[in-house]
């Protein structure tokens, strides 16, 4: 028999088939298994990363509650045509806190992993509100009704002990200022602003939706928008990863 005929072997004896399938897949397995045996994470660590806010948090639910992920992921790719457009392409230490991560590959709208800053408060808010009063053709739908709704803050401290339970590390203190963390980021001027920003650097505090009184849905969302891709410097990051 031919070398070019030995797989004949193979393929009329099933039994040798099955045999050598196992053997391939108990390989593979074991080259995925078993790094986790002696790899502490599989995460890299990154400077920056932190837990959301108790408002960033509930801007977030909102963004998953109205399925904006079923239209823009917040993952990019190390691809020359992604970083160009969308920013640095997307660690994963970025998504560590996330349950669940917001990354995917359908795009109807942009990526928006790095929208963070990249658009002022009202632009924000007038997209939200109405989508083809920036962008004309636009098949996006409008949200006006959360700059109306007021934010149901009751349950935030409730959803941060739930998140420690399952890794996110939010501290006792954290979690006790919860419910006036949330109002507070929205009130620069209260007594609340600097105590929410040492508990959480790089918080924004400010008025997101541009209305007096107690923070609205809106606020929640532009909020956790405004975070997106902002936590990292990649500056930094890059530095040391090329003294690697």
């Amino acid at each position: 028999m031919s070398f070019w005929q030995r797989h004949q072997v193979f393929e009329k004896n099933s039994i040798i088939l099955i045999v050598g399938i196992l053997l391939a897949i108990a390989v593979g397995g074991l080259v995925e298994i078993t790094p986790l045996f002696y790899l502490k994470s599989t995460i890299e660590a990154v400077d920056g990363v932190r837990p959301y806010t108790p408002l960033e948090l509930a801007g977030r639910n909102i963004y998953v509650r109205e399925g904006c992920y079923l239209c823009h992921s917040q993952m990019i790719r190390p691809l020359r045509d992604e970083v160009e457009r969308y920013g640095h392409f997307s660690l994963a230490a970025e998504s560590m806190y996330d349950h669940p991560f917001q990354w995917g590959s359908k795009r109807t709208g942009p990526d928006l992993a790095r929208v963070g800053n990249k658009y002022s408060d009202d632009w924000h808010v007038t997209h939200l509100s109405n989508p083809r009063a920036i962008v004309p053709q636009s098949i996006m739908p409008g949200y006006p009704f959360l700059k109306e709704t007021e934010l149901n803050g009751d349950n935030v401290a409730d959803h941060l002990k739930t998140l420690r339970a399952v890794g996110v590390p939010y501290t006792d203190d954290q979690i006790a200022n919860a419910a006036a963390d949330l109002k507070a980021q929205v009130d620069p001027d209260g007594n609340g602003a600097e105590a929410l920003t040492k508990r959480y650097p790089k918080a924004v505090v400010r008025n997101f939706d541009g209305k007096a009184g107690a923070p609205t849905e809106m606020d929640a969302l532009v909020a956790y928008l405004q975070m997106l891709g902002t936590l990292v410097d990649f500056k930094i990051y890059n530095e040391k990863a090329n003294l690697r």
